[in-house]
């Protein structure tokens, strides 16, 4: 049964979309959207899904590495498959369509749609749709969903999941998984209810929600949030958006009975007081050109927006004075908590390396002294140290390698410097030529190509998809690339 995981959990991918997409033509004819996108795209991804089941089988414990290639598939064709509705309905091309899934898929909500007013609302809704899916990863929902996988829950679950943390709910994956997926569904419903509430279209609350909860960033508005200018509305995302950025194990516990496990989880006071700390400091530098109703509401908005990496924009934060948009670059960098639909580094990723820094300089006073790095009541194993180190070098290292590349191909440096940090880190916007109220569509077309790489490496936390170009990879006999340890 060796080699035969992968096929099947990529088949399985394929034939779920075919299947949605056969519910948003029905979904398209019945608002007189155009169809044969949808219905194409079924055709397309039926028959390929099938095949790959059939190859494949789910029924037997895969290693390591034929986990880590199912994700990497799953996450590339996935994307590519769920793009094919912007070629054939919206006419874009194979790059922009491939940029615009992926940027669903991964919840950066980097576009390069121009003319909103002519796109279809279905399609407006499938990317939504597509951001809510990648938001708690496409293999959490497939093993909350498909028993056949629950066998390989546990290398599908932690080769997807976000962060450096292992930590389950329940003694079962499958039902851990559920638990998540439940959650997430219910806090996507109050969502959408809350936005109706505060005034916004019943659509638009749903597509909203859709991306809010998935830290996406996607809205059928040009505007963003800025185009509906109702505070509550404004409020209601900005709270969501907190709970987006939470680590959705707390979340689960604290919906069921044990809230105070919040107020104990050192990242979680961290992540808040962050964010509450650069919201005030924003806050104070917008009360020259915002009322002081208006400065707060925009400073919270947009903190949460950019460190949650969901990407609204309740203004045009490119115009905003330097210091302003200083803090927003600051924040770009921290990102949510691990186990959220959040992208980024992640805030418990930079509470581990304070505290390796605080125990490396204590060492040199102490240099026989036993300093375990703690978070919490836990010791932070070495191990996980080190893939910290590893992920950070990482991030770094393609961060400044895009920026250099998009320099070289005709941006300026702010706006290089910052579409590169806001595709890899998932955010979706950036300053300059990429900012809130500007799409990606005028970028070189290499340079499109390299950030929906950025994109799809942010999103699988970088270390995973560099594995594939180390040469211990390729240097394993034929025989036993799927399934070698």
């Amino acid at each position: 049964m060796r080699g035969r995981f992968a096929p099947y959990v990529v088949g399985t991918g394929l034939l779920t979309v075919a299947g949605v997409m056969l519910l948003f033509a029905g979904y398209a004819a019945l608002i007189r959207d155009p169809a044969g996108g949808f219905l194409a795209t079924a055709l397309v991804g039926a028959p390929l899904g099938w095949l790959l089941r059939r190859i494949g089988a789910p029924n037997a414990e895969p290693t390591r590495r034929e986990a880590l290639i199912a994700v990497l598939a799953s996450w590339l064709v996935v994307p590519a498959l769920g793009g094919l509705p912007y070629m054939l309905t919206a006419g874009f091309g194979p790059i922009n369509a491939l940029f615009e899934s992926m940027s669903g898929f991964t919840t950066t909500g980097a576009t390069v749609l121009t003319d909103f007013a002519s796109f279809p609302r279905s399609l407006f809704l499938w990317r939504a749709l597509s951001q809510w899916v990648g938001g708690i990863g496409i293999l959490v929902i497939f093993i909350a969903v498909f028993p056949q996988l629950a066998i390989a829950g546990r290398q599908l679950f932690f080769a997807e999941a976000p962060g450096p943390t292992e930590e389950r709910l329940t003694p079962r994956l499958r039902t851990t998984a559920t638990a998540v997926v439940t959650v997430y569904t219910g806090l996507t419903v109050l969502c959408a209810a809350s936005y109706a509430l505060a005034g916004m279209p019943l659509f638009d609350a749903v597509a909203h929600a859709f991306t809010t909860l998935a830290a996406g960033g996607f809205s059928p508005n040009a505007l963003s949030f800025a185009g509906y200018a109702k505070p509550a509305v404004d409020w209601v995302a900005t709270v969501f958006m907190l709970f987006a950025g939470a680590n959705f194990a707390l979340l689960y516990r604290g919906l069921t009975g044990r809230p105070r496990d919040l107020l104990r989880d050192p990242e979680f006071r961290a992540y808040v007081t962050i964010a509450t700390v650069a919201s005030l400091v924003l806050s104070g530098l917008l009360l020259a050109r915002y009322g002081a109703a208006d400065a707060l509401r925009h400073g919270f908005f947009q903190v949460f927006s950019i460190m949650t990496t969901t990407g609204y924009a309740s203004a045009d934060f490119a115009t905003w004075s330097q210091p302003a948009q200083a803090i927003l670059i600051v924040v770009m960098f921290i990102g949510g908590s691990a186990g959220s639909a959040g992208g980024g580094i992640k805030v418990v990723r930079w509470l581990i390396i304070a505290r390796n820094t605080a125990r490396e300089v204590r060492r040199s006073l102490h240099p026989r002294a036993v300093l375990p790095v703690r978070l919490g009541r836990r010791v932070v194993p070495e191990d996980v140290l080190r893939s910290v180190a590893a992920f950070i070098t990482l991030y770094v290292g393609l961060f400044a390698a895009s920026t250099v590349v998009l320099v070289l191909l005709g941006q300026d440096f702010v706006t290089a410097f910052t579409a590169s940090i806001a595709c890899l880190g998932n955010i979706g916007p950036g300053l300059a030529k990429v900012g809130p109220m500007v799409d990606f569509g005028h970028l070189h077309p290499l340079s499109r190509l390299l950030l929906t790489f950025d994109m799809y490496a942010g999103r699988l936390e970088v270390v995973t998809v560099f594995v594939v170009f180390t040469a211990g990879w390729w240097r394993l006999p034929r025989r036993r690339l799927w399934g070698g340890s």
